[in-house]
């Protein structure tokens, strides 16, 4: 053995181990709230996602009268026991995280915050009952419980493919609309003429051409003159021809997006999802994803 250099100590060694081999209680807890991969953490998901459900349910089953009236006592409870699981849930998550701000000010932290105001509002303020309304704003959150390996890369997929083809569907939308305004000049050119004629204006005329290029049609307005029915015939065959362009464009964004290979784990800062497998820091605050 060489001078001077300190064999390896056992005791240190084995703690190390026992750290590993047992986690924390907030470790624990992390794994349970931020993780789908355990049996705990998909457990948790799918029991905060029924009590969404039945908040939901609650909130819709109270707009109705006769329910209302019948089961207003009811109802209220199973609001109470919902609002204090999401309070708990919320607490516990800006606990959790490594910095809290990034969490509260992300977009699913203040969801997860609106979701739990409205029944402590309407204690607060007198006649505060049309808070409750904000509740169903808890449908969002469906989103973020549903992280499972399928679910997260999916909608991560949607949201990063309609960001990437904005600046196409910018364009696309102003030539649409260019189109619209020409076509919509043109009907009120051919159609202002006829007696009781509808098209009495520019606008009214371009409102008649985006609804038959949209292939819309709420027949509210309707072409009396030969050529106004061409005209029309010309931009509802247009129409069909329009829709395609924005579906391929976000079609391909969305289909490049999906090869990037993700995982579900979590930034230990924010609580953002949605990470590649080689990420060090986090998409979103730019934390280190693991220390």
């Amino acid at each position: 053995m060489l001078r001077g250099v300190q064999p390896p100590d056992k005791s240190e060694n084995q703690e190390f181990k026992k750290d590993s081999e047992h986690p924390s209680f907030k470790q624990r807890l992390w794994e349970i709230i931020f993780e789908a991969e355990t049996p705990s953490g998909k457990f948790f998901d799918v029991a905060l996602l029924w009590a969404i459900i039945i908040s939901v349910a609650a909130v819709m089953l109270e707009s109705i009268q006769p329910i209302h009236e019948l089961y207003h006592t009811q109802l209220l409870i199973v609001e109470w026991i919902c609002t204090i699981i999401f309070s708990l849930e919320y607490v516990l998550r800006v606990w959790l995280v490594r910095r809290p701000k990034k969490y509260i000010f992300s977009f699913y932290g203040i969801v997860d915050l609106v979701s739990c105001l409205p029944s402590y509002l309407a204690l607060i303020f007198t006649g505060g009952s049309h808070f409750i309304v904000i509740r169903i704003i808890r449908l969002l959150r469906m989103f973020r419980v549903l992280k499972m390996l399928g679910h997260v890369r999916g909608a991560h997929t949607i949201l990063s493919g309609l960001a990437a083809s904005r600046a196409k569907i910018t364009v696309f939308f102003f030539a649409v609309l260019i189109f619209a305004m020409l076509a919509g000049t043109l009907i009120y050119v051919v159609e202002s003429g006829q007696e009781g004629t509808k098209f009495t204006s520019i606008p009214i005329s371009i409102y008649y051409a985006i609804v038959s290029i949209t292939t819309v049609g709420y027949g509210d307005l309707s072409v009396e003159t030969p050529l106004g029915q061409l005209i029309t015939s010309l931009m509802v065959l247009a129409g069909y021809a329009i829709i395609a362009v924005p579906t391929g464009i976000v079609a391909s964004d969305m289909v490049r997006e999906a090869l990037q290979d993700e995982t579900t784990h979590a930034c230990p800062s924010c609580g953002t999802h949605g990470h590649l497998e080689d990420a060090v820091y986090c998409r979103k605050c730019g934390e280190k994803l693991n220390e």
